[in-house]
């Protein structure tokens, strides 16, 4: 099988608050992680990432290792890691392209990984004089970009991945619409569950567990082993091993988040191992129902979007009762717990008006993750230790 290697360039590096703890390899986008995606458009094993130094000894599940040093063979194909490609396979090529930029290159002599750190290399350096193949998927510019493209990437992969799933056996469900419901064998969904395919197709994975008094509203994914408590979940991606109740809409879980409560969440992004508290609340329309501006590292961006919610961070957590007001950002490790409503940007590992020690943030991250059976082990706390290290500031 052909090795496939993903690179963050420059602007992949400032998708805050993603980029400071994980490379986007390794961000869902759509039903999938962007590092499965191109597994499956490439029928090829994604050996690696190229991205930010201080994410070196990054590594979670299934997730590809950071490559710092070495050589990639004539014959890789290198690929952006901010172009989400469609889920139904690609023609085999030299290089390929959307919407006139190359998304990934067949190398055709050995490049020293070195030559990738800096973020600045062009793919079209890169390319051979072989045949260039237009194909079908979604350019990332800014990490809002994953709540505007949501809809048709959702629809567009449950095409896909249905096909491809053992289903369950048939049962006595409650269903609405006329799109596709796929459910895979090993799933749970209860009676007084209503699945509503009016808008999209739904998706539901081994193990999930969707309770009574649910309403799923197509497009919609959820992954396995997750649970859906109650409320309303409309067109979201809802990844492994979370915990969700309560009214969500057009929002990315990238796994392992608890919303266990109340509260409305919208057009947000989920880090992994984020937790809301009680009746925290995402605003995602502006009250003069203009374009929502939002933080980004080299300034404030109008997102060209209507409605954005929350973007928080892995490891990210609300108290109870948290208002965040449209187009947040609230960084990695944050612990949200002013009074009121908090700034629409919240740093790295804030706490209160201060910093949350590295040693008593270890000591938590541990606790939570033990709770999902997930070990926090020696390379994981460097690899938090060094996002420590690295945090960026709101100014």
């Amino acid at each position: 099988m052909t090795d496939l290697v993903l690179w963050d360039d420059a602007q992949a590096r400032r998708f805050e608050p993603f980029s400071l703890t994980r490379p986007v390899a390794a961000i869902r986008a759509g039903a999938l992680m962007m590092h499965e995606r191109w597994a499956r458009a490439l029928g090829a094993h994604v050996t690696g990432t190229v991205t930010s130094a201080h994410l070196q000894d990054f590594g979670e599940f299934d997730a590809p290792p950071c490559l710092t040093s070495g050589t990639l063979a004539a014959g890789t194909i290198l690929a952006n890691s901010r172009f989400a490609p469609a889920v139904s396979a690609y023609p085999a090529g030299d290089a390929w392209q959307c919407e006139g930029r190359l998304v990934a290159v067949r190398l055709s002599a050995p490049i020293d990984v070195s030559a990738l750190h800096a973020g600045d290399l062009r793919l079209e350096s890169l390319a051979s004089a072989g045949s260039t193949t237009d194909v079908a998927g979604w350019w990332l510019e800014r990490p809002w970009d994953l709540i505007r493209h949501l809809p048709v990437m959702l629809a567009s992969d449950i095409a896909a991945l249905a096909p491809t799933i053992e289903p369950a056996p048939a049962s006595t469900l409650t269903l609405l619409g006329d799109h596709l419901v796929t459910l895979e064998a090993g799933c749970r969904v209860e009676p007084m569950v209503v699945l509503d395919a009016s808008a999209g197709p739904i998706l539901i994975h081994r193990g999930a567990t969707i309770s009574a008094f649910t309403r799923l509203v197509g497009p919609c994914v959820i992954g396995r082993d997750s649970q859906v408590l109650g409320g309303r979940v409309a067109t979201s991606s809802i990844g492994e091993t979370c915990r969700v109740h309560g009214e969500v809409s057009s929002t990315i879980f990238i796994g392992h988040a608890n919303k266990g409560h109340d509260g409305f969440v919208g057009h947000s992004v989920l880090g992994r191992w984020t937790n809301l508290g009680a009746a925290t609340v995402t605003s995602n329309l502006k009250n003069t129902y203009g374009m929502v501006h939002a933080w980004a590292p080299d300034g404030e961006q109008n997102t060209g979007l209507q409605f954005l919610g929350t973007l928080l961070g892995d490891h990210a957590r609300t108290g109870i009762g948290t208002r965040l007001t449209t187009g947040s950002v609230v960084g990695a490790g944050a612990n949200v717990v002013n009074d009121g409503m908090p700034p629409r940007v919240i740093a790295p590992f804030a706490f209160g008006g201060g910093t949350y020690r590295l040693e008593k943030f270890l000591e938590v991250a541990a606790r939570v993750m033990s709770r999902r059976q997930v070990t926090l082990g020696d390379r994981e706390r460097l690899h938090l230790a060094r996002a420590h290290g690295a945090r960026w500031s709101v100014g």
